[in-house]
């Protein structure tokens, strides 16, 4: 498995610009099954997950042609079917079921993996598609539904720690060719929900209330091929912005969503960082001390939890005590042993994670348990003195496009080492 040398201290200084958002793709990307016509997607990121979605859209049937950041994805024909080793593998992948359960009227997929970060069922998935009237059973670990034919429904997508967003999307797009109106409460409000209702009204749909708590869909009788760009990925600009702060650096984030990243950007201000918005670019600066604050991951517009990891690199390095509560896995503070390893001060206490910060970080050989974990390791590895070798960066390639080149570009003296 591949690695990252690091050799740590050097400020990032310079431009990089923001690829397209994986998780928009993905169920972008699946909502392409809905229509027997090609359905062009540009802005995709070169991404191992993104392959994944191929390989498991062609295992259905469809014909996937990639083209520098563009996809090119052909359902004529399709089967309810889709390969259950490809799709154990990644969690995203399970936004096939809503898009084959609507277009054949079955949907035989198994459960999804992907990264160890907490319980993450897919309960409110099946609940939804049962509302529309399908039949779902999960048997040898695959789901099995069918329905004669979908029917619109008013439902409830609230849970435990909030909305579903994959939950939101199969739903969604089971919904769009279903009869009649289909009213989804509760449903989650990321950007990547609007981008994929405005991909789904491109291609004929009815789809209103995108980005609030209610979803109205109105059945349609079919759908066609459209042409669509990706948003960009906050969380990669997120990083990105983080990374500038924890390395005292002065970096321009282009091609970013300031709209999209209010949470974070509020944070990182009241800690101390300047983030100055010019047009779709972000100049990030750390033009005094660094501040301790609190943080409480929360569904969207709230603080997104897939940056918890790299806020805690930022506040290990800020004098004071930071408190960090996570709110939507509880076992996403796998990365704090590694943490660890280089200098870091951190307590979990239940839910929330106590950091005595303003201890400079030191080099070591550190292991990355999940991706968010490992951008947040690359992170203090810049940051630390020393060397720090980064492990199981597989992680990170599925949801950072060449970040070590983006890096590199940054000034950042970072080497990806193959494995032999």
């Amino acid at each position: 498995m591949d690695s990252f040398l690091i050799k740590g201290g050097t400020p990032l200084r310079g431009e990089v610009e923001i690829s397209g958002s994986k998780n928009a793709a993905l169920p972008i990307m699946a909502a392409a099954l809905l229509t027997p016509d090609p359905c062009v997607i540009r802005r995709v990121p070169n991404l191992s997950d993104v392959h994944f979605m191929g390989s498991i859209l062609e295992s259905a049937g469809a014909t996937v042609k990639f083209q520098g950041d563009t996809v090119t994805i052909e359902a004529a024909r399709v089967k309810g079917v889709g390969d259950y080793e490809l799709i154990r593998k990644m969690r995203g992948s399970i936004c096939i079921l809503g898009p084959l359960l609507g277009r054949t009227g079955k949907a035989l997929v198994s459960l999804p993996g992907g990264c160890v970060i907490g319980a993450r069922p897919i309960d409110l998935h099946l609940k939804g598609l049962r509302a529309l009237g399908a039949k779902i059973s999960i048997e040898n670990g695959y789901v099995n539904a069918t329905a004669r034919k979908l029917r619109g429904a008013e439902l409830f997508l609230g849970g435990r720690a909030g909305p579903t967003v994959l939950g939101t999307a199969n739903v969604l797009m089971a919904a769009v060719l279903a009869d009649g109106v289909t009213i989804i409460e509760s449903a989650a409000c990321e950007p990547e929900v609007i981008d994929l209702a405005n991909f789904l009204n491109a291609m004929g749909a009815r789809v209103s209330g995108a980005g609030s708590p209610t979803l109205t869909v109105t059945g349609v009788r079919s759908l066609h091929g459209a042409e669509h760009e990706v948003i960009p990925d906050r969380i990669e600009a997120a990083t990105f912005a983080v990374a500038a702060a924890a390395t005292d650096g002065d970096v321009t984030i282009r091609g970013a969503r300031a709209d999209h990243l209010h949470a974070v950007l509020d944070k990182l201000r009241e800690a101390g960082v300047s983030v100055e918005r010019s047009g779709s670019a972000l100049k990030v600066s750390r033009p005094g001390r660094l501040k301790a604050i609190d943080i409480t991951t929360l569904p969207y517009a709230g603080f997104p939890t897939d940056v918890q990891a790299q806020m805690m690199v930022l506040m290990a390095l800020t004098p004071g005590i930071s408190i960090i509560t996570e709110r939507i896995f509880e076992s996403r503070f796998m990365h704090v042993s590694e943490l660890a390893r280089l200098g870091a001060d951190i307590a979990i206490e239940g839910p929330s994670a106590i950091i005595k910060g303003g201890k400079a970080l030191s080099g070591a050989p550190v292991m990355a348990s999940d991706l968010r974990a490992s951008a947040a390791l690359v992170i203090a590895g810049l940051a630390a003195r020393g060397t720090t070798e980064v492990s199981r960066v597989y992680h990170i390639d599925r949801g950072y496009e060449n970040i070590d080149g983006k890096l590199r570009q940054l000034g950042a003296k970072i080497v990806r080492q193959e494995a032999s």
